[in-house]
């Protein structure tokens, strides 16, 4: 018997439109196992069912044969890499599918760049099809050209991730029915030619590459959509987190998908498509690029194209510039086709190379830029490296990247762009801020291995307390992965994102302080080797906001914007960054720290050129004013910037910090000698005109039997007073100069001078012992022990180890009891000892370690480091190592009876302090770090410094004060750091805290030897120093130059002067800068790095007839100064206060 709770009542109609629920059930029910469906989804495009699944579809027609496709090729000789009008006049030969080429990068009889003629038959019927290609697979990297040398677009070729093979034909080049263009390959990889597949490995010189295709195809385009499609909506089941809805209803849109394809039946593919419209909305396709149009009008993740391309690493520069000619012209190419496409590249000199070697490629390229679609980043030479340049070259970097692109494009770069550098150090934001510039860009902390940064979008605030809006971008993971991170952690993030569903997700996920900043910046496109952005990339990220359009679970994209415009926005959400967190000081990465010891001889190139360079500006400023002797010598400003490029050149981040091939090296060595030569060159031609009669101590001139008695004089390039000791040749001619020197050395060679040069003075000369002088002497007990003293401090050396530091003045012991310092991986013993006195005495060392040989000198002089009351003599080691070790570290110590929580290094313009402990993580992870010129351990009354002529690498753990010195590492450069070094540094004690100490003074000088020279009579001018600091100890002049706009002609007028100066202490300063009362004023200004005047100074009128102004400093702060100069020349010394010409409204000095 029936119940019915209605009472007997009539059962109503069914709702319209739902579905009748059936009383009886049979079926098993529709539950599924969701990880076999998500499993399945990986069978329907390659892999073992290829012949069934949707890879078999993906073509229409294939065709190959010599009536379709036509072949020649030449090989050019060795690693010769010829332009395109040079390599057309060779003969080509036929070549075919399957022949091999190379090999890679060796001399002979290697054949690594490799030029193609193709010519093309088009089928007629084929102009029915919606796409026509050319498939060209080298299984390397190449470059398609037009028949008069346009560059059209890279090829990648191999089954990477990074494969681009396809040259589409235009419908008027189908229509035609021929074609012929020009390939270029090259025989390597994206990422080189690594011997084992390992990335950083050593590369294999011998490798060769097989033409795997050279075929013209019709793809099914159809097909294609369908695997985009799919690839996308696979994506979303992978990558979004949790049982979400668009997650499920992607995994079973595309096993329906998998269900519906047939192989025989075209129509599938388009009931196919119709299903993905499911999750990305009808008709989505048909809106093109206007799919960004529709949807949130905010977008949480913003899109930019970019195309990292390392300067060099696992490849020389020379691959470079045609890594750069390929990637760029795809994108241009790209832009034709995705009119949202926008392109963001940084480095001012990539874009040189382009213009010099592709100059039709570089003017598309500019017509992309003027149109706002192709964006110069950046504003700086290259990626450089921040932790060991010089600030003078971090802030060239930037004077020469923003110049390049203000006069090849009519703009600025608002942004600083250093994704890879291995740590950014903190007096960065001043320098950004100085080359107009507020925002920031990097990414490279997310590889920490101890620590996670724990911001995305930040201020970074630097040690002068000058701020960039900075986003450290959450999207992504890296293209390559190179090392091991923290267990269980997420690789890092990146600036090679993928365009993926994962990447775009992470942008939300992985936001570090989303609270503050909510939006991201995606920077995708295949990078470090080059490449950049995909079609498949442009489509996944069309295909992914149409997705966000009807579904709040994924975060929408925005494309078409430039990344100065993503800054803005966050600036305005942030209320100009007063929202945002703040990180103070350097950006410290926890990787990569033997960089800063690598390949000894570039560090030590790098160090040498940019003192070179500066001493060139200063000599060069003064010859072009000063025209005693030499009225029509111009200043050489496009030699010295010649110069400049090489040096910046190989400050790129993987070149400077020791990381990349051994090739890279030859080609950076080649560039210092080049630098050293013409350097060189510029400082004798600056002589030539305030010297001219004077000489090298070593040229053959001095033999000359009729020349004059004469002087040794050294040219202070820097701003100090200053004493030092000279190595002085007494053989051959220079053995006229006997009577200059304070000793002689026992075999009479060679002797030493002492010279000096005064506060108010260019010049120094040789002189005799002075009363204050401390003449030194060294003790032996003839075997083991040694003692090297003068009246300031004294070191004893026994069995192999320093183990006494002492300062005589006060008695104070400065090792701690029971400890010594020394070489750390064997034991010193010395073997020689030569007490000269009075001036200088030393001790030699030669020891063989495995299968090296050190040798170290210890020497020490007579006089202080510095002419401050109370400094101390410093002890210098002179190192000569033959270096045949690997996977050793070679280091210096000293244990110091000395406490402080920190230590102090020196940074670009000013120094960073450090912890000594281990107290938390981020302490424990500053284990080897970055300084200049000196570390230094210091407590109140005392301290003891390292000072350094060319090695970057410090530790102070506790009391241990560390220099380290060669490294011996074999990847990427099997051959890293063996052979002959030779280097010094110096153990410095000083009485009183380092803020009160000279070390920053002693090692600029220790760094800055005087340019000594030999003058037949006396100078006919005895120049005072031409600028002066006064009333400040802390402030510090470090360039000298001519204005970057002036005129170098014969008959310029109005030159300027620029002065950069610091304050190096940490503290405010009210400086007075003294001008020599020769030097005619019209008008000083302050600027920024690019000489924009800021604000105009007053000049004052001092009691000597020199003029001043007046400069106040914050601590660290760094200040241009421009001096416009009343006339071109000088050709008086001085001029009496009383005829003094008004050039400038002066006020008297204010006392």
């Amino acid at each position: 018997m029936s119940h019915n709770c209605r009472h007997g009542a009539s059962a109503p109609a069914a709702a319209e439109g739902s579905a009748e629920y059936p009383k009886l059930n049979y079926g098993a029910g529709a539950k599924w196992i969701k990880n076999l469906t998500q499993n399945r989804l990986g069978t329907f495009n390659g892999g073992h069912f290829s012949d069934v699944n949707l890879s078999s579809v993906l073509f229409v027609h294939r065709v190959d044969d010599p009536y379709y496709v036509k072949l020649q090729g030449w090989s050019a000789p060795g690693l010769s890499k010829p332009t395109f009008e040079e390599a057309m006049k060779q003969e080509f030969k036929p070549v075919k599918k399957g022949d091999s080429f190379g090999p890679s990068w060796v001399c002979s009889p290697a054949q690594t760049n490799h030029w193609f003629k193709v010519s093309l038959t088009i089928p007629e019927y084929w102009e029915q099809y919606e796409r026509v290609q050319f498939e060209f697979d080298p299984g390397c990297e190449a470059m398609i050209y037009t028949t008069d040398g346009t560059p059209l677009q890279g090829i990648t070729g191999g089954y990477g991730g990074d494969r681009r093979v396809e040259y589409i034909l235009s419908p008027s080049i189908r229509k035609e029915g021929k074609h012929e263009f020009i390939i270029e390959s090259s025989c390597n990889g994206m990422f080189g030619v690594p011997w084992d597949g390992d990335t950083i490995s050593p590369p294999d010189m011998n490798r060769n590459f097989q033409l795997a295709s050279a075929d013209l195809v019709v793809p099914n385009q159809e097909a294609w959509g369908l695997l985009l499609d799919f690839q996308t909506l696979r994506e979303i089941v992978d990558s979004l987190p949790g049982n979400t809805s668009l997650q499920n209803k992607a995994l079973v849109v595309a096993n329906e998908i998998m269900n519906v394809f047939q192989k025989g039946d075209v129509s599938s593919l388009t009931r196919a498509r119709k299903l993905a419209e499911q999750v990305f909305g009808e008709g989505w396709e048909k809106e093109g690029a206007a799919i960004y149009d529709k949807g949130a009008k905010e977008a949480t993740i913003w899109g930019i194209g970019h195309c990292h391309i390392d300067t060099a690493w696992l490849w020389p520069y020379r691959v470079t510039q045609q890594k750069v000619a390929r990637s760029w012209s795809t994108q241009v190419d790209l832009m034709e086709r995705y009119p949202e496409h926008r392109f963001t590249c940084s480095q001012a000199q990539q874009y040189k190379w382009l213009e010099e070697l592709y100059p039709p490629l570089f003017e598309r390229v500019k017509a992309k830029v003027l149109d706002g679609r192709f964006h110069p980043v950046g504003g700086s030479w290259v990626e450089n490296d921040s932790n060991m340049p010089s600030g003078e070259a971090l802030a060239r970097q930037f004077i020469f990247g923003q110049r390049y692109f203000e006069s090849r494009f009519g703009m600025r770069c608002e942004t600083a762009w250093l994704p890879d550098s291995f740590g950014l150090t903190g007096a960065l934001p001043q320098l950004i801020r100085l080359a107009d510039m507020k925002y920031f860009f990097t990414q490279k902390l997310s590889w920490n291995n101890i620590n996670v940064f724990p911001h995305s979008t930040f201020n970074w605030v630097g040690i002068d307390g000058s701020q960039v809006l900075c986003h450290m971008t959450p999207v992504g993971k890296c293209l390559i992965i190179m090392v091991s991170f923290r267990p269980s952690d997420d690789p890092p993030d990146t600036y090679t994102a993928q365009a993926t569903v994962g990447d775009v997700n992470k942008g939300l996920t992985n936001h570090k302080n989303i609270e503050s900043s909510d939006i991201s910046l995606l920077v995708f496109g295949n990078g470090d080797g080059g490449g950049g952005p995909l079609a498949k990339m442009l489509e996944n990220l069309r295909r992914m906001r149409a997705v966000s359009n009807q579904s709040r679970e994924l975060p929408p994209v925005n494309m078409g914007h430039s990344v100065d415009e993503f800054f803005e926005t966050v600036a305005k959400a942030s209320s100009a960054g007063t929202k945002l967190p703040n990180w103070s000081g350097e950006l410290y990465l926890e990787f990569h720290r033997g960089t800063y010891t690598s390949h000894g001889s570039i560090k030590k190139g790098n160090r040498k050129s940019e003192i070179l360079l500066r001493d060139i500006e200063h000599l060069a400023t003064f010859a072009s004013l000063y025209k005693f002797h030499k009225s029509d010598y111009i200043y050489p400003d496009q030699r010295i910037n010649d110069c400049w490029e090489k040096v910046l050149l190989n400050q790129f981040h993987d070149v400077l910090p020791g990381s990349a091939i051994g090739m890279v090296y030859d080609d950076a060595e080649k560039l210092y000698a080049e630098v050293r030569k013409d350097g060189e060159a510029l400082i004798e031609e600056a002589f030539s005109a305030l010297f001219p009669a004077s000489f090298l101590l070593t040229d053959p001139a001095l033999k000359a039997k009729n020349l004059k008695p004469g002087s040794v004089i050294g040219w202070n390039t820097t701003f100090f007073p200053r004493r030092e000791v000279v190595e002085v040749p007494l053989v051959g001619g220079s053995s006229r100069l006997r009577s200059q020197v304070v000793q002689a050395s026992k075999d009479g060679n060679s002797g030493l001078a002492l010279m000096n040069c005064s506060a108010d003075s260019s010049l120094a000369f040789a002189s005799g012992m002075y009363a204050d002088c401390m003449p030194v002497s060294v003790f032996t007990n003839g075997s083991d022990h040694f003692v090297l003293r003068n009246s300031s401090v004294q070191m004893t050396i026994s069995k192999g180890r320093i183990t006494s530091l002492f300062d005589v003045e006060i008695g104070r012991e400065l090792i701690p009891a029971g400890e010594t310092g020394g070489l750390v991986i064997f034991d010193d013993r010395p073997n020689y000892w030569d007490a000269w006195g009075p001036l200088r005495a030393s001790i030699k060392s030669v020891v063989k370690f495995r299968q090296s040989t050190i040798t170290v000198t210890i020497s020490l002089d007579a006089i202080a480091a510095s002419v401050k009351k109370d400094s101390r003599s410093f002890f210098r080691f002179d190192a000569v190592v033959d270096w045949h070790e690997r996977h050793e570290f070679l280091k210096f110590e000293i244990p110091l009876n000395v406490h402080n929580d920190v230590a102090t290094y020196e940074t670009q313009f000013g120094h960073v302090q450090r912890p000594t402990h281990k107290n938390t993580t981020w302490d424990m992870a500053k284990f080897e770090v970055c300084g200049h010129k000196y570390a230094d351990l210091s407590e109140f009354g005392y301290g003891v410094a390292i000072l350094s002529e060319s090695k970057y690498g410090f530790s102070c753990r506790g009391n241990l004060l560390r220099i380290s010195l060669l490294r011996a590492a074999t990847a990427p450069d099997a051959e890293q750091d063996q052979g002959v070094h030779e280097f010094s540094w110096a153990v410095m004690p000083h009485v009183g805290h380092f803020l009160q100490s000279d070390v920053p003074i002693a090692a600029y000088l220790f760094n800055s030897p005087l340019h000594v020279r030999f003058v037949p009579e006396a100078p006919l001018h005895t120049p005072k120093a031409p600028f002066l600091v006064e009333g400040a100890s802390n402030v510090f002049i470090e360039t000298v130059k001519r204005g970057l706009d002036d005129d170098f002609s014969t008959n310029a007028s109005s030159p300027t002067v620029v002065l950069r100066l610091y304050e190096a202490y940490g503290g405010h300063a009210q400086a007075r800068l003294k001008i020599a009362s020769r030097i005619p004023i019209a008008k000083v200004v302050t600027t920024n790095l690019l000489e924009d005047e800021t604000a105009e100074l007053k000049v004052f009128a001092e009691e000597d007839a020199s003029s001043s102004i007046k400069l106040d400093f914050h601590g660290f702060e760094v200040k241009t100064v421009k001096i416009t100069l009343a006339k071109a020349g000088i050709t008086v010394e001085e001029r009496p206060a009383q005829k003094r010409e008004s050039w400038v409204t002066v006020d008297k000095s204010e006392a």
